[in-house]
């Protein structure tokens, strides 16, 4: 059976949160248990520098994150769990991919575009607010994603484009660097990572840290759970007045944690008046029937980091199983090659300029007399040499022409052969020099 690769990252930069676990978490790992996928996770901690310089925060949230997949149910036995920090190979393949790609097209990336539009709109240059690390970014999420060949990667709207340019990236170093029948990349597909894709928050905008409006995944605990739903915005009606299923976040929240047949029934009984506040009891209920089994799982692997770390050390030895030995072919074609092999190859080169080049043939024929001839590379015969009484003497003079060449030739007892020109002789003369210097 071929395995298709699904390759998912997981930025750095701080805790996870239920829209988290709704939009990639869990749907990845339900994916990584299906036999036909062999599933590569990562967490994106080079990304996060370009966000955070804040190394407490980056180094807290590459734990929290760690233990929050494994929780979860990510089995690092059956998938290649690794930090990107942990393959050097991947920012060796991203400034690769710095050297082919266009600047042009990276001028168009949405990230680097908005940063650009903030600082002019403020009056200020507009790459202030830019590092190369943003400008780049969708460079090093192509080497992400190609170091280890993805088939899919599950990503959101605001992601595609950077997809697109990882294409494109495979695309240029294939066309510069691969064999037209043996390409190095495959052209990585788009998916998409569940049906919820986004998560409303408390406010019903998007859940995000940002607007803080998140439900915590693990952090805090039940009781963390139930004062966020707590603050989930509705409408004042009181218990027993029906209510608009669809005047609230409560509900699609609610729905991604349900059956087809419980969210009809939740959504029938707030048209017949459930109150608001026993609705959200029913939400946490049913939010910690799923999570609850797993927070005791995240809070005992936050306690022992260090076996967080060897799961993590496990899996970067497995992604460099990969990553390693595909380097050393990328690093091949594009000639960045052991010296070893360069010496090699020119003796190679001159061990065949040897094998072609022209040859004496000493013999002695009936009369009892000696000669030689000169033999081109070509197998042409040059000249034919006056009859010697002896070996010796022939051999003498075979050695002055190999030595000497064309000083040599001016005196030399030999007969051009029909059609041969001085020239041609002076040349298959020059090519036993040049072996003696080499």
């Amino acid at each position: 059976m071929t395995r298709k690769r699904v390759l998912t990252g997981i930025n750095t930069t701080g805790t996870l949160h239920i829209g988290n676990y709704v939009g990639a978490i869990r749907p990845a790992i339900q994916d990584s248990r299906k036999p036909d996928v062999d599933s590569f996770f990562f967490l994106a901690d080079l990304h996060a520098l370009i966000k955070c310089q804040d190394p407490a925060r980056i180094e807290r949230s590459r734990m929290q994150i760690a233990a929050t997949w494994l929780a979860a149910g990510l089995d690092p036995d059956h998938v290649t769990f690794y930090r990107q920090s942990d393959i050097p190979e991947i920012p060796l393949l991203c400034w690769m991919f710095d050297c082919v790609m266009s600047k042009g097209l990276l001028n168009r990336a949405h990230a680097y575009k908005a940063a650009v539009d903030a600082a002019t709109a403020a009056g200020r240059d507009p790459d202030a607010d830019v590092s190369m690390g943003l400008f780049s970014y969708p460079v090093l999420m192509a080497a992400d994603i190609l170091m280890f060949n993805a088939h899919e990667v599950p990503v959101g709207h605001d992601q595609l484009q950077h997809l697109e340019m990882a294409r494109d990236a495979a695309a240029r170093f294939n066309n510069l660097y691969a064999p037209a029948d043996e390409p190095f990349f495959v052209m990585p597909q788009a998916t998409g990572g569940s049906a919820i894709e986004v998560l409303p928050g408390l406010d019903g905008r998007k859940m995000s840290k940002s607007y803080n409006n998140v439900i915590p995944l693990f952090e805090g605990g039940r009781a963390a759970l139930d004062a966020a739903i707590a603050r989930i915005v509705t409408d004042s009606k009181q218990p027993g007045e029906p209510k608009d299923p669809d005047s609230t976040s409560l509900t699609v929240i609610y729905d991604a944690f349900a059956t087809p047949e419980e969210q009809a029934a939740f959504r029938a009984e707030l048209r017949d008046g459930l109150g608001w506040g026993e609705a959200k009891k029913r939400l946490a209920e049913k939010i910690d029937a799923e999570i609850g089994p797993m927070r005791a799982r995240y809070e005992n692997l936050m306690a022992h980091p260090a076996e967080v770390e060897e799961i993590m050390q496990q899996g970067a030895r497995k992604a460099r199983a990969i990553s390693g030995p595909f380097m050393d072919r990328l690093r091949h074609a594009c000639g960045l090659r052991s010296f070893t092999e360069l010496s090699g190859a020119v003796k190679a080169e001159k061990k065949a300029q040897k094998k072609a080049r022209a040859t004496f043939k000493q013999y002695r024929e009936k009369d009892g007399k000696f000669y030689f001839k000169l033999i081109s590379a070509d197998g042409e015969e040059l000249f034919l040499s006056t009859a010697f009484e002896s070996g010796r003497d022939a051999g003498v003079w075979v050695g002055r022409l190999k030595n000497e060449g064309e000083t040599a030739l001016a005196d030399a007892p030999v007969t051009l052969c029909e059609g041969v020109s001085r020239e041609a002789v002076v040349a298959a003369l020059e090519s036993f020099r040049e072996d003696e210097e080499a």
